[in-house]
């Protein structure tokens, strides 16, 4: 603002200014700033008229520029007239309803009991790895379906009480129930000469294997046994050379016998 060539001021002094004059440079800096962020022409309330104005369609205003126009976007007027707008909008607009998520079709049959099974132990003679073998038979298995298994670990099922130690692997089938094993909670080696998997369509058996990683030998998971308990000392037996014990004084060297006393007789009675 020109502080200098008003009337009263000399030249090189700031006066005071008036109440218009302010007034006037804060729209005028309200309109600059409106117009680096505002664009017009996507603006729904801004319209010019037969006239030549313009006119704010939301506060029913005419104004004789742009500039006018856009300081009165900032003014507290044409803000609450913008918030109670957008109040009434989401007030009457109906309720939209939540995306409905993708849904997974539960297929119903009817389950005719247990299928049977073989597990075998293994051991490689070369290395020591530990490995199982799972032999499930599915003779009444659905036409087109393949037996499925995965891990599950012990806090994911409910049937009981989760133990860190302990897995268990599922095999499942239709129309055969979901059978499980409980297994070690151990890292499963899932290379390929360690871990494959078997549908035999002709006999309807299918074959799991799999092997536990071998264990860090540096690290073993065996506890150190117990420390031997010593035996106690030796005791010296004493020198047969030693002479006898003395023996209490009496005839014939044997035990004294018991000293006798002689009875002492009743009181006599107490004549009243």
């Amino acid at each position: 603002m020109d502080f200098q060539n008003r009337v009263g001021s000399k030249t090189g002094g700031g006066g005071p200014a008036s109440w218009s004059e302010s007034n006037r440079d804060r729209r005028e800096r309200l309109a600059a700033l409106a117009a680096e962020t505002i664009d017009l022409q996507k603006d729904p309330y801004f319209m010019r008229n037969h006239l030549g104005t313009y006119e704010c369609k939301l506060c029913l205003t005419l104004h004789n520029n742009e500039a006018s126009y856009l300081a009165h976007t900032q003014g507290k007027k044409h803000q609450s007239n913008l918030a109670r707008r957008a109040a009434k909008e989401a007030k009457d607009a109906p309720v939209q309803p939540a995306p409905e998520k993708a849904r997974v079709d539960i297929k119903k049959f009817v389950k005719i009991g247990r299928p049977g099974y073989r597990v075998t132990k293994q051991r490689d003679p070369e290395n020591g790895q530990q490995s199982l073998l799972f032999e499930v038979d599915y003779p009444e298995i659905a036409e087109g379906v393949t037996p499925r298994h995965r891990f599950m670990s012990a806090y994911e099922q409910k049937i009981e009480p989760p133990d860190r130690k302990w897995q268990y692997l599922l095999f499942a089938a239709e129309p055969y129930e979901t059978i499980s094993f409980k297994v070690p909670s151990r890292e499963v080696d899932k290379s390929d000469h360690r871990f494959w998997s078997h549908w035999n369509k002709e006999t309807k058996e299918f074959f799991l294997q799999f092997s536990f990683k071998l264990q860090d030998p540096s690290k073993p998971n065996r506890p150190p046994p117990p420390a031997l308990i010593p035996p106690p000392p030796h005791q010296s037996r004493p020198p047969s050379n030693l002479p006898p014990p003395p023996m209490p004084p009496g005839p014939g060297g044997g035990v004294p016998p018991p000293p006798q006393f002689n009875p002492v007789p009743p009181p006599p009675p107490k004549i009243m």
